[in-house]
């Protein structure tokens, strides 16, 4: 028996492969599916089934892919309904592999059709879970996302009975196998780690501690911050179907000269620039978007560009297959290309330019007192926000910048001063602030970490000044 977690950091997100005497299964696989075909040719295995736990919101599966290349039907949970070939199991469903058996539990919750399956050894003993989003590692999958009509305490109740009925009696050495870690927004508190025990779980889960339904639906509903927009489109493209990787990949990865990029730009495709932030700054296409391939890029790119809009590439030399890749794995189908030789091209061939100001955090301390006109924009979320801030402060989380509206608060008069935690989300926010012709602005490097260290700026925990 061999099972490998195959960890994806920017998603927080974790398949897996399995595998018994030469059969294999893939569990929650991402779109590009390569590692998993490469992973079973190395191991002389063939790839016998595709399970899913349930329809991902935050990602876009492999499955359909998958399944067209190995020939492996894809498998989901009771009352799945899909637009392609796939076997909707039964409750208590068995799948052999090799010497060892995988049993498809329905755990409703999370979603409607979620589903875990239970590894059983050669003995047949319960050896692992394959818990999708029904349970992580100190939490459960939130009960806020896609199931039709039905409320987030409906769901949560739904979601009591399933760990009380199907989770809770499982023996306390099964190994847990989550399919999301720390930094996912698929629930509220993941702990650190991406594996677990269930022993661990009833000892550490809040959600797995004696307590009444009334407790839990309370427990998992409260505090949940608002879904990333991008979640129901993932969820409706892994239910209908998606173009093939290899004709995104093809198209996304295609050299645009400058006469080229130009055109598409000039037909509104959106430019999106995914180098460095620190080169970023010093110098872009003017109007483009940054999103670094060095943060969470991929869900950045879900939650701020949009969907029906064909994109147009700059990046570092030599990532460009990688950006087209990650963008592809949250639902981006309409990459078209990406500048041939990059930035240094377009400045090389006397194009305008547009870059954004850099100023550390002691020069913000030195122009506070004697600026009437400035106004510090903080960019992290509430909740960053709540625990301290500069004093009078703007709080305008980056996820809510897309609306227009919000950055049409901001007069001309007025000095802007961006930072976020660390210098990534605020490169971000100012370059959506500079595409809607907001140009009077700084970004402060080091954002909130390097602020705090300056004694002269003064602190606070009230609300923003626009809430």
């Amino acid at each position: 028996m061999f099972i490998k977690q195959l960890y994806t950091n920017c998603l927080s997100e974790a398949a897996y492969y399995i595998e018994s005497e030469g059969e294999g299964a893939v569990i929650d696989p991402l779109r590009d599916i390569h590692e998993y075909l490469e992973l079973a040719k190395e191991r002389q295995a063939s790839i016998r089934y595709i399970f899913e736990t349930h329809f991902h919101a935050d990602f876009v599966s492999g499955h359909i892919d998958l399944s067209k290349e190995t020939g492996a039907p894809i498998v989901f949970g009771p009352g799945a309904v899909t637009n392609f070939k796939a076997h909707i199991a039964k409750d208590s469903e068995v799948f052999k592999l090799g010497k060892i058996t995988i049993e498809l539990i329905h755990t409703p919750g999370h979603t409607l059709e979620s589903s875990c399956y239970i590894l059983k050894d050669e003995d047949g003993k319960n050896h692992a879970i394959f818990t999708g989003d029904t349970l992580f590692v100190g939490d459960v999958g939130r009960p806020d996302l896609s199931s039709g009509n039905m409320s987030s305490e409906e769901l949560a109740s739904i979601m009591y009975e399933t760990i009380k009925n199907k989770i809770l009696p499982l023996e306390d050495d099964v190994i847990v196998y989550p399919a999301h870690g720390p930094g996912s927004s698929c629930g509220k508190s993941l702990g650190p780690n991406t594996v677990s025990s269930i022993a661990e779980e009833k000892k550490t889960n809040y959600a797995l501690q004696p307590q009444t339904k009334a407790e839990f639906i309370k427990a998992v509903t409260e505090g949940l911050n608002e879904a990333p927009r991008y979640f129901a489109i993932n969820a409706k493209i892994n239910q209908q179907g998606y173009d093939a990787i290899e004709e995104v990949r093809k198209r996304g990865t295609t050299p645009l000269d400058i006469d080229s990029f130009k055109k598409l730009q000039k037909e509104e495709a959106i430019i999106l620039d995914t180098r460095h932030a620190i080169e970023f700054t010093q110098g872009f296409v003017p109007g483009s978007i940054f999103i670094g391939l060095e943060g969470r890029f991929a869900e950045w790119a879900g939650s701020i560009l949009p969907f029906d809009k064909n994109i147009i590439l700059v990046t570092p030399e030599g990532k460009e297959e990688e950006t087209v890749i990650r963008l592809s794995r949250v639902g981006f189908d309409k990459m078209q290309g990406f500048l041939k030789g990059g930035f240094e091209a377009w400045k090389k061939s006397g194009e305008r330019v547009d870059m954004i100001i850099d100023v550390e955090a002691d020069e913000l301390a030195m122009d506070i007192p004697h600026d009437e006109n400035l106004v510090v924009v903080d960019v992290r979320k509430e909740a960053e926000f709540g625990e301290g801030h500069v004093k009078d402060a703007v709080n305008l989380p980056l996820n809510e910048m897309v609306d227009i509206a919000q950055l049409a608060q901001f007069e001309d008069s007025q000095n802007l001063y961006v930072h976020c935690a660390g210098g990534y989300r605020s490169v971000i926010a100012a370059s959506l602030l500079k595409r809607q012709g907001i140009h009077n602005l700084r970004n402060v490097v080091g954002g909130w970490g390097k602020i705090k260290e300056q004694k002269t700026i003064k602190v606070a925990k009230e609300a923003s000044v626009l809430n």
